[in-house]
Formats: C-alpha cells, sequence, structure tokens
C-alpha cells in the first residue's frame, strides 16, 4: 500500500513538474488541437470574457498543456497547466488591442508521455462592439414532466460572473417562463409564472404588478410576450397547449397547441386589446413581435389540426399586420411575409433585428416548439427584399433553435444542442450588415470542460441585457404567494 502510495505521489509530482516546464522535444502533427470548446476561427467582440479552453485526447482533458497567444497588431499572453486559462484583465487588454486582427494560438500538450505541437488557429477580433452588460436566459433540466430546480438567470459577459433573478425553489411546483425585456432594456422586463400561484409579472422601472395567470375573457395564459418599441404596449399568444411522446422517433416530445390567439396589451390602462384578424376560429396565431419602428405586428399562424392525430401537419408561415401605436389599433388585412408551408416546413420564433433590416427565424419540419426538433435550423429574412436563406454559418446536426439580438443588432445569442445532442447551450455570434454571420463561439467558462460536464441543465430563451437586471426576488416570492393580481379588462 506505502509503495502503492509512494509511486502515484512520484506521477503526480511528475505530472506537476511536466506541466509547469517549457516544453521541448516536441512533436509537431499536422492538424489542430482537439479542444473544447471549438474556439478555431471564431470571432469575437471586444470585452468578452476568456476563451478558457480545455485540450481533449479520447474524451478526457489533457492535463498537461502550455499556450501561447501573441495578437497580429500588439500583445502576447502565456498559459501552462491542466487547461487554457487566461487572467480576465490581461485576456481583455490583449483583445482591445487587436480590434480588426486577430489572436494567434499555439497549442502544445502533454500527451503520452511526449510533448506534442499542434497546427496555430486563430481567434478574430471584431471591429463590431458588443456593447451590452450581458446575457438573460432561463436554466432548467431538460425533463418533461417536473419542473425540477430552474430559473432565469444574468450572465455578465465581460466576466464569468452569474447571478439568479428569479428561481423556483421557493416557491413549489413554480415554474417561470417566457422572460423578456424590451429591446435589451432591463426596466422593462416580463415574464410568466405557472403553478399554483400562476401570474404575469411586468415589471416597468422598478414597479411591478401580476396579472391574472388565466382570465376566462381570453381563454387562457399570456405567453410568448413582445415589448412595443415605445413601452407603452406588449403583446402576447394565449395558448392551449398540450404534449405527446414518441414510441420511437429522434425526436423525443411534441408540443403542440389546441388553439392559441394574439392580444396587445396596455400596461398603463391594463386594457387587452384584440382583434378579428388575430383571433380566428380556425387558425392558430402565435409568437407576436413588434417591427422596429412599432408600425407591424409580425407573427406565425397555421391551419388548426387535429390532434394529436395530425400533428405532422401543423405547419405555421410568418404573416404580418399594420398596427397603429398612438389608438392600439390593427390594420385591416394580413399579409404573409415568408410562405413555410409552400417548400413544406414550419416557421418559429421570429425576432426582427432593431435596426430594421433583418429577421430571424427558426425554420422546422412541423410544429412551432423547435427545441426538440433536431432539424431545426436557423434562417436570415431580408426585410427589404423578401429573401430568406438558411444561415450556414451558425447552423449544426442537431436543433438550433431560440434567439435573440444585440441592442446595435450586429450579434445574436442562439441556442444549440450541437455539443452532445442532449442539452440546449448557449453560442453567440456576428451579423453584418448583409446578414453574413460569423463562425459561433460557445459562451465561455472559467474550465469549459467541467462546466459543462457537470452542469445538467439546458439553457434556453436567451437574451441581451443592457444592464444588470434589477429585481428583488425575495419581496417577489412573498408577492406571488399572496396571489394579489391586477385584474385585466378587455377594451370594447
Amino acid at each position: 500500500m506505502k509503495v502503492c502510495l509512494k509511486y502515484i505521489l512520484f506521477v503526480t509530482v511528475l505530472l506537476f513538474s511536466s506541466c509547469h516546464n517549457k516544453p521541448d522535444n516536441v512533436t509537431r502533427v499536422d492538424q489542430f488541437p482537439p479542444i473544447f470548446p471549438d474556439y478555431v476561427d471564431v470571432t469575437i467582440p471586444v470585452g468578452i470574457a476568456p476563451l478558457n479552453f480545455n485540450v481533449v485526447s479520447n474524451g478526457d482533458n489533457v492535463p498537461c498543456v502550455d499556450v501561447i497567444v501573441k495578437g497580429s497588431i500588439a500583445g502576447e499572453l502565456h498559459s501552462n497547466g491542466s487547461l487554457a486559462q487566461f487572467d480576465i484583465d490581461d485576456w481583455q487588454s490583449l483583445v482591445a488591442s487587436n480590434i480588426g486582427g486577430h489572436l494567434a494560438v499555439t497549442v502544445c500538450a502533454y500527451v503520452e508521455g511526449k510533448w506534442i505541437q499542434y497546427n496555430d488557429f486563430s481567434i478574430n477580433i471584431s471591429e463590431h462592439l458588443l456593447d451590452d452588460w450581458g446575457l438573460t436566459y432561463r436554466r432548467i433540466a431538460p425533463g418533461y414532466e417536473v419542473y425540477s430546480k430552474m430559473g432565469i438567470y444574468q450572465r455578465e459577459l465581460s466576466s464569468f460572473d452569474e447571478f439568479a433573478i428569479i428561481e423556483n425553489s421557493n416557491v413549489y411546483g413554480m415554474c417561470v417562463n417566457c422572460h423578456t425585456s424590451n429591446r435589451a432594456n432591463p426596466n422593462q422586463i416580463v415574464f410568466h409564472v405557472r403553478g399554483d400561484h400562476g401570474a404575469t409579472m411586468i415589471q416597468l422601472d422598478g414597479k411591478r404588478e401580476w396579472l391574472k395567470a388565466l382570465n376566462d375573457s381570453i381563454g387562457g395564459s399570456m405567453v410568448y410576450p413582445y415589448w412595443h418599441p415605445s413601452g407603452r404596449y406588449c403583446a402576447f399568444s394565449t395558448n392551449q397547449t398540450r404534449q405527446g411522446f414518441h414510441v420511437s422517433d429522434l425526436n423525443r416530445i411534441e408540443v403542440f397547441d389546441m388553439s392559441s390567439d394574439i392580444l396587445v396589451y396596455n400596461p398603463t390602462t391594463h386594457e387587452i386589446v384584440w382583434d378579428s384578424l388575430l383571433t380566428t376560429k380556425d387558425w392558430s396565431e402565435n409568437c407576436p413581435v413588434f417591427s422596429p419602428d412599432g408600425k407591424k405586428l409580425y407573427f406565425i399562424t397555421c391551419c388548426q389540426q387535429s390532434y394529436p392525430m395530425h400533428y405532422k401537419d401543423e405547419k405555421y408561415n410568418l404573416c404580418s399586420i399594420d398596427f397603429n401605436p398612438d389608438d392600439g389599433t390593427f390594420g385591416d388585412k394580413v399579409d404573409t411575409l415568408f410562405n413555410a408551408v409552400a417548400i413544406g416546413k414550419s416557421l418559429t420564433w421570429p425576432k426582427p433585428s432593431y435596426d430594421g433590416k433583418h429577421l430571424l427565424f427558426t425554420l422546422i419540419d412541423y410544429g412551432y416548439f423547435s427545441i426538440w426538433h433536431r432539424e431545426a435550423e436557423q434562417w436570415i429574412l431580408d426585410i427589404q427584399t423578401g429573401k430568406a436563406r438558411p444561415i450556414d454559418e451558425i447552423n449544426s446536426n442537431e436543433s438550433d433553435s431560440f434567439h435573440n439580438w444585440s441592442s446595435n443588432s450586429r450579434w445574436i445569442v442562439f441556442t444549440s444542442r450541437r455539443a452532445n445532442g442532449l442539452y440546449s447551450q448557449l453560442f453567440l455570434a456576428s451579423i453584418d450588415e448583409n446578414g453574413q454571420a460569423t463562425k459561433p463561439f460557445l459562451l465561455p467558462q472559467k474550465n469549459p470542460l467541467e462546466y459543462y460536464e457537470n452542469t445538467l441543465f439546458s439553457f434556453n430563451t436567451p437574451d441581451f441585457t443592457k444592464k444588470r437586471v434589477s429585481f428583488d426576488s425575495k419581496t417577489a416570492y412573498k408577492e406571488i404567494l399572496s396571489d394579489n393580481r391586477t385584474q385585466t379588462k378587455v377594451r370594447e
């Protein structure tokens, strides 16, 4: 036993010594390093947290790596240890010194008793700023019936700091979802609470109100919200959602609506605005979003099917209707902007860029709940020309789904299951004025392999936030349990 312990100690000391010595007798190999996450040739913004990475061999972390990062304009960093890990201030100084240029990354790894040097790779530094403070997102176990521990969180992009906005641990059986801010403005936020104490929460400049979750006058809950740019209105859909499970299929679960309509809510008057063109009997209207100028309402719609028998016939198109923000009224016709049904597909989650040039959406074979569809991929529509294309630069073989724009319309965040097919994770990419995207990169973590292997949660409904969200969760829990709710009324 003592011999074994001495041997283990000797090997550990030898390994530690090897990790902190400059590599010698290096063998060069003609391939890029097998790193996690894949940061080879990605494009990043100034101010992003360090792109720490692990070198992986046979699925395991290589315990000894030596990494040199050189700026094409100026600066250099060195990391030596069990992973490539950089000081935040040093990293951000290096990135800021190389705007419009790139970082050349040299990786050596101690594998099977010898040092190996891989081909250098580049990390490009974008000239487009990402001046939002961080991201908000929901983190939830990928289950079907039980919510488990989950919540809405916010993450500072320049560091690895994460903060809970609200979690369900203090209210038994609570689920929080559909959180949305007004163009990344945390002073105007909304989210929905499911469970015995259900409600729709709206917070305007620190003042919070809880709307009755189920309202007989609207036939369901107020979900999938989207703010009018003026902040005077918030659009919702009201859905009677069901789910079903596959016996044998690559997709595990289906989510569909027995019915869905669209309404607009005025938080000042507490009035709900209906229109007959958005509440039709034979069609399901869903996922409303306002145009950046506030004069149109985009939404998806499909012919109502007999569920669950004909769930594969549920296919949505992208439509729009005029909206007058002066009096909260709608136009007299609905226009089809993208006919997904004509190409045998279904369109979901439309999100216009705030500069009014483009619109992101997800395309799937049927339905609208794309996170469980492996074929889900990102598309982009040029609003001026009406032309749309798949964003091959960012799509993968697994589900690429929910997305949002940065406040300056130059970056997007979206969810993808590309890492393992099970958990949705957050990726960022830059999009230029012509709608061309750069290779996406996984949200950085201090120790990426350790974090993503140990965090058994999916990230979804991500959004950017201009600054840290201020939310008094302790008081909010009491308000949820009190069941004191603001009554809404339908405008005559």
